[in-house]
């Protein structure tokens, strides 16, 4: 009851930012970067950022949202399958890479169990929600394919985003953690330590969504964001060009 209620009292903020302008987005926190650079080119595009499925969520319970921006394809289909997003608009937009981060002037690391439980030591590992969180999930994926799992579980610090895992890494709250490899360009206190294979977790995929095909500002602005310029911008930001289907 208490967690319906929080989605309520965001939805009436977001009503209200939705009243003052044409086209509203929910973006995966992940994205920020690059979807501020575009927002900015029109005068009446209006971003609320936030975890995918806490956005996803949102959107279930009616956010007036007119596009959705998520980082992974299993949020995107519960809004497909619940018609909350219109199938035919669902477009790929980009991808990314799983890193193991620490504070600035950490050494490489290799992914083995002995090797983060001595960097961890008493410390917490920061992660996304790793039921919820897409950044969390394909944490999860990647450390029990690489037989980590076990090894760390008790030590999770689980946040609502991927940017509140790198806020806990960059502000030495936490001595290890995961996010994306674009996350890590806007801090400079954090160290990019390894690399996760990209056969260890299902592939990162950012996919974007119109909730009514009759917008057509709404969808002007999905179509920039597919087209040259916006691929451009995905790509400045540290983003891979998109990978897989859509659906």
């Amino acid at each position: 009851m208490i967690l319906r209620a929080f989605f309520m009292a965001l939805i009436l903020t977001q009503a209200a930012l939705a009243a003052r302008a044409e086209v509203l987005i929910f973006a995966a926190a992940s994205l920020k970067e690059p979807i501020d650079q575009i927002a900015e080119q029109f005068d009446d595009v209006v971003v609320s950022y936030g975890g995918s499925g806490t956005l996803a969520r949102q959107v279930t319970l009616g956010a007036p949202a007119d596009i959705v921006l998520l980082a992974n394809t299993e949020w995107m289909d519960v809004l497909v399958a619940g018609g909350h997003v219109e199938a035919d608009s669902v477009v790929n937009l980009a991808s990314n890479r799983l890193v193991l981060i620490g504070p600035q002037g950490t050494i490489p690391l290799n992914l083995e169990p002995d090797a983060l439980r001595n960097a961890i030591g008493n410390g917490r590992f920061a992660v996304g929600l790793t039921e919820a969180v897409p950044a969390g999930i394909y944490a999860k994926e990647a450390l029990q394919h690489l037989d980590l799992w076990e090894a760390i579980q008790d030590r999770l610090a689980e946040v609502d985003n991927v940017r509140a895992a790198l806020t806990l890494v960059a502000r030495g709250q936490t001595p290890l953690g995961i996010v994306y490899r674009t996350d890590t360009r806007i801090s400079d206190d954090v160290a990019e330590v390894a690399v996760f294979p990209l056969n260890s977790h299902r592939p990162i995929q950012y996919l974007g969504a119109l909730t009514d095909d009759r917008n057509d500002e709404a969808r002007m602005v999905l179509d920039v964001l597919t087209g040259v310029q916006g691929q451009a911008i995905f790509a400045a930001s540290g983003f891979l060009p998109p990978t897989g289907n859509a659906k």
